[in-house]
């Protein structure tokens, strides 16, 4: 799936497809805000949440690597055999 496609989908669909298909990289606090990152297809996803609370505020889909930057220290790249 690519992103104009996976951007028609409703917010809570996009998120279950994240959490199924998408590849999870890292995690971080941005003020009283959780993000998890995922990678898919040809685009990046913030999955946006207020601390230790379930509900997703939103998803930022990017494509850029400069949306990366936040993530540089806390980014799992899977293992290579």
């Amino acid at each position: 799936m690519n992103l104009r496609v996976f951007k028609k989908l409703p917010m809570g669909q996009q998120a279950d497809y994240l959490a199924c298909h998408g590849d999870f990289l890292a995690e971080r606090t941005e003020d009283s805000f959780s993000l998890r990152l995922f990678a898919w297809g040809d685009f990046y996803a913030e999955v946006w949440r207020i601390q230790d609370e379930e509900q997703i505020l939103f998803i930022h889909l990017f494509q850029q690597p400069a949306g990366l930057v936040a993530y540089l220290d806390s980014i799992r790249l899977p293992e290579v055999f």
